[in-house]
């Protein structure tokens, strides 16, 4: 796969973007001792949909198109998010997965971006999609409530490789607007995930379109990442172009793809979360998936479709409470 740079400096040029419009997008940006630039898109800073926005483009390196969409849930209309990329497997897996836990004395936190492929995180991934990347900087988008020190990004930038004055981290929790933008922006990266989970060639996806509503702010961070979870589970819905010559092995795929698949789907994501005791290996991981899935294999020049979205457990994950305007 030919790219005019590397993802780690597209991830930099949308990093340094995100700075020039710092007041704009209402984060706040400080130095650390060690030289790592980091942006506070949630965690003390206001932060909003547009930091959302352009975390979600650090997440993908800048290889997808991420716009806001209208979603309707039930008849009520909330504000969704949009991806379209022709680098999915690079976009996606190799830079947006957020395969990396983040750990330093008690620091901890989920690392997402192009700062992974540095690290080597996830190696038989990248063996697998056949990318790899070295870089002299690092972008890396952190899913966590408390802000990262020195500590944090010498870890980091160990495992990269780089100094931590070449490191910038950008940094929001699951329970702030900014936090739960990017998490719908993952409604492409988790019918892929989903996919190499079942031992699918995600190479052989040659483009990918997705659209999942952006959950409210439910609750505290669990209950957030319950209802953004549900976003995906109950109200994504995707499109893929591939190139797959055995239709039919791929409908074989694709009906165990959808969330729907998963013995754990049909109530809200945080009730079977507190049900298996919060303990996520006792939650059937075929859950995370998108809930609808079309595939448009393009020698064949078939279309499939599978999988259904649910909009009353997305009512009820996200706590909508319709009241009568004539009282």
């Amino acid at each position: 796969m030919f790219l005019l740079m590397g993802i780690n400096e597209m991830g930099f040029e949308v990093f340094e973007e995100m700075l020039d419009y710092g007041d704009e997008l209402q984060i706040e940006v400080y130095e650390l001792e060690n030289g790592t630039v980091v942006i506070d898109a949630g965690v003390k800073a206001q932060g909003g949909i547009g930091a959302g926005i352009y975390l979600s483009r650090l997440c993908m390196s800048d290889l997808a198109d991420i716009q806001l969409a209208p979603c309707d849930i039930g008849g009520i209309l909330l504000p969704g998010v949009q991806v379209a990329t022709d680098y999915p497997a690079v976009s996606c897996m190799a830079s947006q997965c957020a395969m990396w836990q983040i750990k330093a004395d008690k620091y901890f936190a989920m690392g997402s971006g192009p700062a992974r492929v540095l690290a080597g995180k996830t190696r038989d991934l990248y063996e697998k999609i056949g990318f790899e990347e070295f870089s002299d900087i690092g972008v890396i988008v952190l899913e966590s409530n408390k802000l990262p020190d020195e500590k944090v990004s010498a870890s980091i930038a160990q495992k990269c490789g780089i100094d931590p004055a070449d490191l910038r981290i950008a940094i929001a929790p699951t329970d702030s607007v900014a936090g739960l933008v990017q998490v719908s922006a993952r409604v492409v990266e988790t019918g892929l995930h989903k996919l190499f989970t079942m031992g699918f060639d995600i190479n052989t996806i040659k483009s990918g379109w997705g659209r999942a509503p952006i959950s409210p702010i439910t609750g505290d961070a669990t209950n957030c990442m319950g209802s953004s979870n549900d976003a995906i589970i109950y109200g994504g819905e995707t499109y893929y172009t591939l190139l797959y010559e055995d239709t039919e092995e791929l409908q074989r795929y694709l009906k165990g793809m959808p969330s729907s698949a998963s013995r754990d789907w049909g109530a809200p994501f945080y009730q079977t979360f507190k049900a298996a005791g919060f303990d996520f290996f006792k939650v059937d991981h075929n859950v995370f998936a998108p809930a609808k899935v079309v595939m448009n294999e393009i020698k064949s020049r078939r279309t499939f479709v599978c999988g259904k979205t649910d909009h009353e457990v997305l009512m009820e994950s996200f706590h909508l409470e319709c009241l009568d305007s004539s009282v």
